[in-house]
């Protein structure tokens, strides 16, 4: 390969690496039968006039595996953080306890299993639409490169395989995630 064109992949890897981080968060916050403690991290609470995550306002246990209990450090906050429970779209009825609320997990019915089998797919499409983006990126630098007469033809057929082949193997990661966030969302 050309001595004057060096493409960064370790960059475009950890960027790709970035949206499957970003993914495997996003599936966490789905919540299967199971309670669990990240179902709340994309929740934000509008306290002391900016949105913040649940856990700097209380602390955020699992007491048993259909229970989700928030101890809420501020009383003042604690009709707030109800608030944005009821209205993430959680499908969760709070209940208060004085500064603690209780989130029961009822049992999926086979309709909310497939809507949260459909918001696991639109999920899985955006990390898919940001590794194709590093991909494209990629590409525009190997062409500039081409432009610039920096890089032979053969040279930049072997750099754009090397950016396809990255991609494809972070497309199969998605995939398979994907197919393993619906299964246990279907399991019953």
């Amino acid at each position: 390969m050309s001595e004057d064109f060096i493409l960064d992949t370790d960059d475009l890897e950890r960027r790709m690496e970035g949206a499957i981080t970003n993914l495997r968060t996003e599936f966490a916050s789905l919540r299967t039968g199971r309670a669990s403690a990240s179902m709340l991290e994309p929740v934000q609470v509008d306290a002391y006039g900016q949105m913040t995550p649940i856990n700097q306002v209380g602390t955020v246990n699992v007491p048993e595996p259909r229970m989700v209990t928030i101890n809420v450090w501020d009383k003042g906050l604690v009709g707030k953080v109800e608030k944005a429970i009821r209205e993430s779209g959680l499908g969760i009825n709070p209940q208060l306890n004085g500064t603690i609320i209780m989130l029961p997990i009822p049992e999926l019915n086979e309709e909310r299993r497939r809507e949260l089998g459909k918001v696991a797919g639109h999920y899985a499409e955006n990390a898919r639409v940001s590794v194709r983006n590093v991909r494209r990126d990629g590409m525009d630098q190997i062409k500039r490169a081409k432009a610039d007469g920096a890089v032979s033809e053969d040279d930049q057929k072997l750099w754009e395989d090397e950016v396809q082949e990255l991609t494809n193997s972070y497309i199969a990661q998605i995939d398979k995630a994907l197919e393993t966030k619906q299964d246990e969302i279907m399991q019953v």
